[in-house]
């Protein structure tokens, strides 16, 4: 049975089913074959899995997300990074990444991240003398950013899913971004000397206060949310409709670039998405309900067991594994699958479960900009007008780059942890 509800998944998503229906139909089909559970009870199973407070978090960070992109933050925050390194050699590129990570601890999603600042930037890049190839792969491997640093909707995801606290996952989350920060900058520097473009002028000290107190605002909201969040004043659900209120007033209000007849169409937009994320959450909760049922960790986690002994081999396989899950399956499926299956096994090997989350994520975060489902190569492929196989070819390096720095991830836990005073 669990062969058959395995081998099914990889039938329907091998040809082309969307991820939700692929895990509702496999589930289904194992339940119809074997009795594993009545069949009325799969609405239940479906409500229960969506049925959790921290879940609500999402859409409203999605909301939050599109409202920041329509409503002048991402170009404050751009100019305000262009101030600090677009002087450097890749500055433009460095001003990408950075931008990035401030717009990955607001909006919390990778695909906001890629889309909101590779539309100014992508162009403004090419227009500067970078490769339009290079440039697009330097947005979509800058916006996974936006699932690594917190908040981030994976981490919420694998929370909920490995009964562990939302914030120590958050707190968790910080230095392994500023592991792939730094080393996405580092690339760029050293890309650029290979390759010079036109570079900024060296901005004073007076222009970067000046750009910072126009981004202060944008700036200040990632303080606002997690410091309520670790401060214990809020809930990340509470904190995540207080973004909402914040990019509505700075945007519509303050920087008066949010007009209210765009307020539907970016409400469309954010229950379109907040539906996709959730459907596969309470289909991939029925397919997980199922796993247990046939006591699919137990098994395979005393043949793991028997057959390794080292945690370090472990955390290899895991991450092969991943990666190539993460090719093919989107983030919220694969944490909300094989985190039941995978934790257990961690665990009797004495890895730190927040540990194990950030390996699980960072890996997942690659998927976004790898192909066949990368979603960021399809966002910077359309910003950019160039094909997906000449960004292929333009990502490989970065794949590299994200290579070393979850080997520095995963074999560093203290990096993981530090923050969350485990």
């Amino acid at each position: 049975m669990a062969l058959l509800l395995f081998g099914s998944l990889l039938l329907f998503l091998f040809v082309g089913v969307p991820v939700t229906f692929a895990l509702g139909l496999a589930a289904i089909t194992s339940i119809w074959a074997g009795d594993v559970m009545p069949m009325l009870i799969v609405p239940q199973e479906m409500i229960r899995s969506i049925n959790s407070f921290p879940l609500l978090a999402i859409p409203f960070f999605i909301l939050a997300g599109d409202l920041m992109q329509r409503g002048g933050i991402s170009h404050r925050l751009i100019e305000f990074s262009r101030t600090l390194v677009g002087s450097m050699n890749g500055g433009l590129a460095m001003v990408a990444i950075v931008t990035s990570a401030f717009f990955a601890a607001i909006s919390g999603s990778g695909a906001a991240t890629t889309a909101a600042v590779g539309a100014i930037l992508i162009p403004a890049m090419v227009a500067q003398g970078y490769n339009a190839s290079y440039a697009s792969a330097n947005q979509a491997a800058s916006g996974a950013l936006g699932v690594i640093i917190p908040p981030s909707i994976p981490l919420i995801l694998y929370a909920i899913a490995a009964n562990q606290s939302v914030g120590d996952m958050f707190a968790a989350g910080f230095l392994p971004g500023f592991v792939v920060v730094g080393s996405l900058m580092i690339y760029a520097y050293f890309h650029a000397l290979k390759n010079p473009t036109a570079r900024d002028e060296p901005s004073s000290l007076a222009e970067i206060f000046r750009a910072g107190r126009k981004a202060i605002l944008a700036l200040l909201m990632p303080g606002l949310i997690l410091g309520g969040i670790y401060g214990g004043i809020v809930t990340p659900t509470e904190a995540a409709v207080i973004a909402v209120v914040y990019s509505f007033i700075v945007g519509a209000i303050i920087y008066r670039e949010l007009p209210l007849r765009d307020i539907p169409d970016i409400l469309r937009r954010s229950a379109i998405t907040s539906a996709v994320v959730v459907s596969i959450i309470a289909t991939a909760g029925l397919y997980g309900r199922i796993i247990l049922r046939l006591d699919v960790p137990t098994l395979i986690s005393g043949l793991v067991i028997s057959l390794i002994e080292s945690p370090w081999l472990f955390i290899i396989l895991v991450n092969v594994l991943l990666l190539f899950v993460g090719m093919f399956l989107e983030a919220a499926a694969a944490i909300l699958i094989f985190t039941p299956i995978l934790l257990p096994i961690a665990l009797e090997f004495g890895i730190d479960p927040i540990h194990f989350g950030i390996i699980m994520v960072v890996n997942l975060a690659m998927g976004m900009f790898t192909p066949p489902v990368g979603l960021n190569l399809f966002i910077a492929s359309q910003i950019s007008r160039i094909s997906i196989a000449q960004l292929t070819r333009a990502i490989l390096p970065f794949v590299a780059l994200m290579l070393v720095a979850l080997m520095i991830i995963s074999f560093v836990p203290w990096l993981s942890l530090a923050l969350t005073g485990r």
